[in-house]
């Protein structure tokens, strides 16, 4: 086909291209500053072998912000890297997406210019298809993007570096976005990715990235000593260390060093000062300094005016994150309860209802909303019956997170303190029949359920 083909013919050929165009990255208007920001900080701050995937995903993102100029730069940039390459297999992404930016701009020749290099390469390497190559390098480049775009997306980025492993399994980069995205999805409190993580730094001993997000799942697990080991290793390299100070922190607020912690966040920040992540881990030291001071038994009056102080400083840190992160669910939740802590209860419940009313949420995200507010219904408003709602409504998503445990064990608690205060016994006790049922003792749950029944003059209860 010449230079002169129809719109309707170069459409048809290019929806058949595997690139950022075809990949269905889901992804929200409103997400779209905070991922160009990422993107230009891992360009910059995180040593990747991967800068020419980067930079396709940057002319992406720039062409949904209807920016077509400047993501043919990018995509200029990363032909100019390829160039430097043998040329293959990894040149076929960029040029995809150089057919589609063209198209777009109305520059029909040039789109039919980057659809022949494209049909050209895949000739060349006994491809089957006249625009594609189905090959692990190509499934390796999807992965990245669909695991940058966020956690929509986080299972199909697996199966795609999955599908790569299979064809190289030792692969470094492979395993190492493997492992990632396993550990993403392992925030519901399963260790999945402890194997994956301890593969690819086997494969990848000078990367300190992936050595901090190990350190963070030997924590997990209890298994102290190696995370030491690993979080030593990561802070005495000076490759990527915007990324180990970020993490290295994480580490450290959860092992209890909040001044170790807050400094390493300050650090990252003035590199970084609008990463809405870096603003929520601060918010989140601050956070935890507000439930220790509480629980202190230091002087009350001097210890109410720090609690307000750093209550503040937390709110504000949090109002940043999610300025920057407008999805951002949990910098909604958790600056909801640092405001209960202070009183703040209408703040609270707005923070709150923006986060449950949010779409698309991770399933352990979504668990996680529901007991955060059934907890704050429970114990600052006193509505057990509100609480009881959303952990059942938390249960209602039958993904078996470490959150769903803690749901369950709530509603135990609830359910078992009613019984004894002699409060709504058939629906209590109906309640600890479905806590038994969940838990998988058969045998206890109907007894629950015979009491019940006995307790309604032998009507159903509707649980």
């Amino acid at each position: 086909m010449g230079e002169n083909a129809g719109s309707d013919q170069v459409k048809e050929n290019l929806i058949q291209l595997r690139c950022h165009f075809t990949w269905e990255l889901l992804l929200e208007d409103i997400d779209i500053p905070d991922l160009e920001m990422r993107i230009s900080e891992q360009l910059e701050f995180l040593d990747i072998k991967n800068t020419v995937g980067m930079l396709n995903l940057q002319a992406y993102v720039r062409h949904l912000k209807g920016q077509h100029e400047e993501a043919l730069q990018s995509l200029k940039e990363a032909e100019a890297l390829i160039q430097g390459e043998q040329l293959g297999k990894r040149s076929l992404v960029t040029w995809s997406n150089c057919a589609w930016v063209h198209y777009y701009m109305g520059s029909l020749a040039e789109a039919q210019t980057y659809l022949n290099k494209v049909e050209n390469t895949c000739r060349e390497l006994g491809s089957p298809f006249r625009y594609r190559m189905e090959c692990a390098e190509m499934d390796c480049e999807q992965g990245w993007a669909l695991l940058k775009c966020g956690g929509q997306n986080y299972k199909r980025a697996m199966a795609c570096f999955a599908k790569a492993l299979e064809v190289e399994p030792e692969d470094p980069e492979y395993n190492t976005g493997y492992a990632i995205v396993a550990y993403r999805q392992d925030c519901g409190g399963n260790n999945t990715s402890l194997e994956p993580l301890r593969k690819a730094v086997r494969l990848n001993p000078e990367n300190p990235y992936i050595k901090v997000l190990l350190a963070l799942k030997l924590q997990d697990v209890k298994e102290a000593a190696e995370a030491e080991t690993h979080i030593e290793e990561a802070l005495s390299s000076t490759s990527c260390q915007q990324y180990v100070f970020r993490y290295t922190a994480k580490y450290y607020r959860r092992k209890g060093c909040l001044g170790k912690a807050r400094n390493l966040l300050l650090k990252a920040l003035k590199a970084s000062p609008a990463s809405g992540y870096l603003h929520y881990q601060l918010g989140l030291c601050y956070k935890q300094q507000v439930i220790q001071l509480k629980k202190s038994s230091n002087d009350q009056a001097r210890r109410q005016g720090n609690v307000q102080k750093l209550a503040q400083q937390a709110i504000c840190e949090f109002q940043e994150a999610v300025k920057l992160r407008p999805t951002f669910e949990m910098a909604y939740v958790c600056m909801a309860e640092v405001q209960a802590e202070i009183g703040q209860y209408e703040e609270a419940e707005g923070n709150f209802q923006k986060a449950l009313n949010m779409k698309n949420l991770e399933c352990h995200i979504e668990q996680d909303i529901h007991f955060r507010y059934g907890h704050y219904q429970q114990f600052h408003q006193k509505s057990v019956d509100k609480a009881i709602t959303h952990y059942l409504k938390g249960l209602k998503i039958e993904e078996k997170s470490f959150v769903w445990r803690k749901l369950l064990t709530a509603l135990e608690k609830v359910a078992t303190k009613r019984i004894h205060q002699n409060v709504q016994l058939m629906e209590s006790t109906s309640l600890l029949g479905l806590v038994h049922k969940l838990n998988g003792d058969k045998e206890e749950a109907l007894k629950c359920y015979e009491r019940a029944l006995r307790l309604t003059g032998g009507v159903n209860p509707e649980f």
